[in-house]
């Protein structure tokens, strides 16, 4: 089978871009031939940086460029008169590359679907999460709300171009219908967007990991292995990851004199604001570590005894989480969003009331006061990885969704 992966970013940068090059190794593992297309980027060509200043007429381009790329879809059409395709498999378009490729598919009568990474499809901001707090605003259609909470950059420009798109693209084009099957890695997700008035026919798919194949993974590996008094965040360091949170925790623990070492791995908007209250406030138990990615990042995982996930937005279906489990490590997390369908209470790890760092300093403290039960969850949760999330699970349900998506192509030829 030929397959087209569509990604606005063709280089490492976030749980999206990990899912996207995964599913190529997947695919090729299993000997299909995969095709790439994305934006241009300085990491491999060049690249628009939508966050930087622009004149009126940059930002007239920029704004045309979000809600209908037409050179995308000539870039695409070139692609597809030069390589035969069987499906296209979708993971992040928006903004960068547009969905203004789907009728360019359509036409050729290309089987397409969509992995969901985010709410994007009923929210403009993509997080569902505005002010501080989770956000509903814009279910069933009410795309007018951001340009009254500004919840696009705090901008009232863009926020006003966000809602024109999501009118553009949703009630006038109806765009999003050319994608046959949605995928979504979370039952959460799948939830949240029919409740927000999403009616597209979406299947539930766990993202996955192979431990097998995986650089760093010591299929042997023993629980609990690594520092007893040291847990980890890995992730973006942005408003909606709960990271206050997390420091007035470390804050409580340092306060009650418990040896407990805070490491943040991760880079973002947030990382001068962060430092600056450690240090105001001597929050002496938290490091910075900075980005790392694959055995770096793994060693780190290693040698703490539970990784943390604190975040006050809905999350998906986080990479972080299953890496963590993947290393027989537990994971404390917020119960919010897909969280608590990988953490399980005391069978996978801890969760706590988001927000709330009275309630996360005491799952912390259990976690490190009680190693052996740290390690029992740890097991529990590479398991959890080896039966449910594994590779050739996750490829069988692909590929019965790209049979569902050819199938219905073909029955309406």
């Amino acid at each position: 089978m030929n397959v087209l992966l569509v990604n606005k970013f063709h280089h490492y940068r976030a749980g999206v871009e990990g899912v996207y090059f995964k599913t190529a190794e997947l695919l090729k593992a299993h000997g299909h031939n995969v095709v790439f297309f994305s934006m241009q980027h300085p990491e491999n060509l060049s690249c628009v940086d939508l966050n930087a200043p622009h004149n009126i007429l940059s930002q007239i381009r920029i704004a045309g460029r979000i809600l209908y790329y037409m050179k995308a879809r000539n870039n695409l059409a070139e692609l597809l008169n030069r390589y035969p395709i069987d499906i296209a498999h979708l993971h992040d378009i928006c903004y960068h590359i547009s969905p203004s490729i789907l009728h360019e598919l359509k036409k050729r009568n290309i089987p397409v679907v969509m992995t969901l990474h985010d709410f994007k499809m009923v929210c403009t901001s993509y997080y569902m999460f505005a002010g501080g707090r989770v956000c509903v605003a814009c279910s069933d259609g009410k795309y007018y709300m951001p340009i009254k909470k500004r919840c696009v950059k705090d901008s009232l420009a863009k926020s006003a171009i966000a809602s024109l798109e999501m009118y553009l693209h949703h009630k006038i084009l109806d765009i999003y219908n050319n994608i046959d099957i949605f995928i979504s890695p979370s039952l959460f997700l799948k939830k949240k967007l029919g409740e927000a008035g999403f009616r597209k026919k979406i299947v539930h798919l766990y993202n996955f990991f192979d431990i097998k194949n995986e650089k760093g993974i010591d299929a042997g590996e023993i629980a609990g292995k690594g520092g007893r008094n040291t847990i980890i965040y890995i992730g973006r360091l942005s408003y909606e990851k709960g990271l206050y949170t997390l420091l007035d925790a470390a804050k409580l623990l340092l306060n009650k004199g418990d040896k407990i070492k805070v490491n943040i791995i991760g880079d973002g908007p947030l990382m001068s604001e962060l430092q600056i209250k450690v240090r105001a406030e001597q929050i002496d138990n938290v490091s910075f570590l900075g980005y790392m990615k694959h055995e770096d990042l793994y060693k780190e995982i290693r040698n703490c005894i539970a990784v943390i996930l604190p975040s006050e937005c809905y999350e998906n279906n986080p990479l972080s989480v299953i890496e963590a489990f993947a290393l027989n490590k537990p994971v404390i997390g917020s119960r919010i969003g897909g969280i608590p369908e990988l953490v399980k209470d005391n069978e996978r790890g801890l969760t706590f009331l988001p927000g709330d760092a009275d309630d996360l300093s005491l799952k912390i403290k259990y976690m490190v006061d009680n190693p052996e039960k740290a390690v029992e969850m740890g097991r529990n949760a590479r398991l959890f990885v080896e039966k449910e999330l594994n590779s050739e699970k996750h490829y069988q349900g692909l590929m019965s969704i790209y049979k569902s998506s050819i199938k219905l192509i073909r029955g309406n030829a």
